[in-house]
């Protein structure tokens, strides 16, 4: 009997992510794709380390410093987990330069330049000069650190310049230094709209303006990361609000993390900042390129390169939605199920604001979580409400690194007169709904959208997701029930077609994973989602596995279960597609007696089963069903975009039949731009004929 508590049978969670950013950086050094393409996912990279040490690193310091000794199925303690972390970091550090460093170089050839001030014409340094005069010195601070200038707080990705002095004066006087760069000044000064000059070698040159008698001995720039993950004590809470505010004040000041040294850093320059920040030895991190790759984006922008990018996509609208039919309508007549960002968000938005407008609506029911700055649906629930109708609006003020997004949102929210709730104490909503009720013929008809992901227009044409709508009774009495569990008192928290959690979906997903256990090797099952985590989830697929069960899972990041291992996870097969989208949706098949499908918001991790509100829907239109089910295999088939998981935890690129090659993200974009030119050229029912049937490269 094989024990499957073994802790060898899991992959630790962090290291895991870790593989997953390193599949990030393998798609910044594939030569087949345009430039700036791969120096946009170096910047992706780097604002994800960025947010790992924030929060996942962060955390693991703190379980360390109270004395926690285990804290995964893996049983890694957290100092353990901290020195894999920084040992593979600094691993993959040469990598990650070599990338950046040979990108940069292949740019040159196309008239796009990164380079220091010291590289500069004389024409250039004086263009230069006058810009830094003008918008840099009246903005930046130089500080003196001496007995009577205390070394100052940096906040929480503070950058700027250590800087070694000689007094002009006694040359054997010397000083340290630093120079705080605001983060209202640009990462790159930009001249000529093709050389782009790091901001600290312009200010390196202006020491003497700044520290006016001093010469500049030796300088290196730095960036500074702290614990930015909130803590709110909602026992405590009378105004979630305030408190929030609060808490985002307090995660400029968290402890720090890490500490990232420009290559000029040399042992005394970095000696001197950690006296006065007292940082641990192995979160200093030396590195020679610039530092904050995040910053990259700037480049990336530049629209008169943009032919180093890929060919955009024009998101489409497909049959039925592509003509002027007033979207409830439709819905009068049939569910419809939207797979993003190859069809369009725009019907969505177009839901909420028609609703806005529709004179027969008379209540409006929305979860918000991120919707960015902007947001159109959010302007329309605002005109909803101050045109006199019943707005009740979920804001998660929780959603990390949007609260303060989603804090401008919810006040301007309740001046429209709207009905907004900031959260379920204890929990964070992160399920994704919206209910109109309509008056038609003096009854009530009510209309829902639920997806995958959030309610933002710009996210939706980079990531994909699923958006279910309808207005079948079973669905739209649930989200009834849904809204008012948000907005009242509940002891039940229970759905009954769909499923809710912290009490509804894991006891659901477990007992769907059992169900075809019992089918023995006629069992069959596709999930495809973000990260899997959940240790009973876990042990509930490996006994499927032992019982013969063909399971494939398509996890984009985290996965702690480890496919292929004998007599536990031999019928287990574990990929990973990273591409042009971010794989955002979850989407679960299961084979049985009668084939079931669902989407969610939720990924199979404990904060989201447990920690979290979130919504997992049973779809049963055959047309809906077969069009998920097709969206699985083919991904499933990739060979362009994925990566297997191997029983090591290692992840190994999928290798190319020669003559064929499966991108699933290309053959999508393919596949919708055909629906399009066919309801140029064909028929109604030509065009119904090939929407209803999705090219697919899996199986038959």
């Amino acid at each position: 009997m094989i024990n499957l508590k073994n802790p060898n049978l899991y992959n630790n969670r962090e290291i895991s992510w870790l593989h997953f950013n390193t599949r990030v950086l393998m798609q910044a050094q594939d030569e087949s794709l345009p430039l700036l393409e791969r120096l946009k996912f170096l910047a992706i990279y780097g604002t994800n380390l960025d947010e790992f040490y924030m929060i996942r690193v962060a955390g693991l310091k703190k379980l360390f410093t109270a004395g926690v000794i285990v804290s995964g199925a893996d049983k890694l303690t957290p100092l353990e987990q901290l020195r894999e972390i920084r040992s593979y970091i600094s691993d993959e550090q040469n990598a990650v330069e070599f990338c950046l460093n040979t990108i940069l170089t292949k740019l040159q050839e196309h008239g796009l330049f990164v380079k220091s001030h010291s590289e500069l014409s004389q024409e250039q340094k004086e263009q230069v000069n006058k810009f830094f005069k003008e918008n840099i010195y009246p903005v930046i601070t130089p500080i003196a650190i001496d007995a009577t200038h205390p070394f100052p707080h940096l906040n929480n990705l503070s950058f700027g310049l250590i800087v070694k002095l000689s007094d002009n004066d006694d040359e054997t006087i010397e000083r340290f230094g630093l120079i705080r760069v605001p983060r209202v000044i640009k990462r790159f000064v930009e001249l000529d709209n093709s050389i782009y000059i790091p901001v600290e070698t312009l200010v390196a040159e202006h020491i003497q303006d700044l520290f006016p008698g001093y010469t500049l001995i030796k300088y290196a720039s730095f960036r500074v990361t702290r614990n930015a993950d909130l803590e709110i004590e909602e026992e405590e809470a009378d105004d979630f609000m305030e408190i929030l505010e609060e808490g985002l004040k307090l995660r400029r000041k968290g402890a720090m993390v890490r500490l990232e040294v420009g290559s000029r850093g040399d042992e005394e320059i970095i000696n001197f900042f950690n006296h006065h920040t007292n940082i641990y030895k192995g979160d200093i991190y030396k590195y020679n390129i610039f530092l904050n790759l995040s910053s990259l984006w700037q480049i990336v922008g530049n629209k008169d390169f943009a032919h180093l990018l890929p060919t955009p996509f024009m998101q489409k609208t497909l049959p039925p939605l592509d003509n002027s039919e007033n979207i409830f309508a439709v819905l009068d007549k049939q569910d419809l199920l939207l797979y993003h960002p190859y069809e369009s968000f725009e019907p969505v938005v177009k839901m909420i604001q028609n609703a806005s407008k529709d004179p027969d609506v008379v209540s409006i029911k929305m979860t918000l979580y991120r919707s960015g700055q902007n947001s159109p649906i959010v302007q329309a629930l605002i005109n909803a409400s101050e045109s006199g109708k019943q707005v009740t609006v979920m804001v998660e003020l929780k959603a990390r690194f949007d609260e303060e997004n989603n804090l401008i949102w919810a006040r301007a929210l309740e001046q429209s007169g709207a009905h907004v709730i900031y959260g379920i104490k204890g929990f964070k909503v992160h399920a994704k709904a919206a209910l109109i009720t309509r008056r038609i013929n003096n009854k009530l008809k009510q209309y829902a959208h639920i997806g995958t992901g959030n309610y933002n227009p710009a996210t939706s044409k980079i990531y994909t997701d699923m958006s279910y709508l309808t207005s079948k009774d079973e669905i739209t009495n649930d989200l009834t029930r849904f809204f008012h569990f948000l907005t009242g008192f509940s002891k039940k928290g229970y759905l009954d077609e769909l499923y809710m959690a912290p009490s509804q979906i894991k006891p659901k997903i477990i007992s769907l994973i059992q169900a075809e256990t019992l089918m023995g090797s006629e069992g069959r099952i596709i999930a495809k989602l973000n990260s899997l985590v959940d240790e009973d989830i876990i042990r509930t697929l490996y006994k499927a596995s032992q019982a013969g069960v063909k399971i494939d899972l398509i996890v984009r990041g985290i996965c702690c279960l480890k496919p292929q291992i004998e007599g536990v996870s031999e019928n287990i097969r574990v990929i990973s597609i990273v591409g042009k989208y971010l794989e955002h949706a979850r989407a679960f098949y299961f084979k049985s007696d009668v084939t079931q499908v669902y989407i969610s918001s939720a990924d199979w991790m404990p904060r989201n089963l447990v920690k979290r509100i979130e919504l997992l829907t049973a779809i049963k239109d055959e047309f809906a069903k077969e069009k998920i089910i097709q969206i699985l295999r083919l991904q499933c088939s990739d060979n362009a975009l994925a990566h297997e998981l191997q029983s090591d935890g290692s992840y190994v690129k999928i290798k190319k039949e020669e003559s064929k090659s499966i991108n699933n993200h290309k053959l999508m974009e393919d596949f919708v731009n055909r629906v399009i030119k066919a309801t140029k050229n064909e028929t109604p029912t030509e065009v119904a004929q090939l929407t209803s049937k999705l090219f697919v490269e899996g199986e038959k």
